[in-house]
């Protein structure tokens, strides 16, 4: 899915102009990376603020229209006012087409209530990773990674090392472990009942 936002040039600078920027429905930013100059711009709140509401605008390269010129670019950081729903500001990173981008995507489960654990010893599954961090090329960098939970027993979990990810997709900040990612546990209670029926 190709998304879009658009953005334009920003030449004033500091506390006051970025104030006036907010009461203005605009949004002040800053684009940076790929070997150019950072430049400083603004955004349509409304536009803006709707986009982050998509999990694929946090982990998908987007493209930015910037004055008239494409350039694409990968969501890094924004600021929230501390209390009320208005953005403060947010910060896109320039993306080299030849070079691996490291990026946090989402998890999405799969198949939990078929799940052996689930439905024939009643465990819960626990989301101990919702994100993974990725290393790959801008085009193979996916919006989420799929995770089966088909197989998973009671008292069973699985771990990073048992994702199925995409072509050219690679785990990356890992530093030798294998974290889990999701578990089924079962309740004391559910537990001692399985004990008393097969007693």
């Amino acid at each position: 899915m190709q998304i879009e936002i658009n953005a334009v040039k920003r030449d004033t600078q500091g506390t006051g102009a970025s104030r006036r920027l907010r009461r203005a429905g605009r949004v002040p930013g800053i684009v940076y990376g790929a070997g150019k100059d950072a430049q400083s711009v603004d955004f349509d709140h409304k536009e803006l603020y709707f986009g982050l509401k998509n999990e694929a605008f946090h982990s998908s390269v987007l493209t930015l229209n910037l004055d008239g010129v494409q350039e694409s670019v990968l969501l890094r950081d924004f600021q929230m006012h501390p209390y009320k729903p208005f953005l403060q500001h947010v910060d896109f990173q320039r993306v080299d087409a030849n070079q691996k981008v490291h990026v946090k995507v989402p998890l999405h489960f799969l198949n939990a209530d078929t799940s052996p654990g689930v439905k024939k010893s009643g465990g819960m599954v626990s989301h101990v990773c919702t994100e993974v961090e990725v290393a790959c090329l801008p085009a193979d960098l996916p919006g989420f990674i799929e995770v089966d939970l088909n197989d998973l027993s009671a008292d069973q979990s699985l771990h990073m090392s048992h994702l199925k990810l995409p072509q050219g997709v690679e785990l990356s900040g890992l530093h030798g472990e294998d974290p889990v990612v999701a578990t089924i546990l079962v309740t004391k209670a559910v537990a001692e009942e399985g004990e008393a029926s097969a007693a």
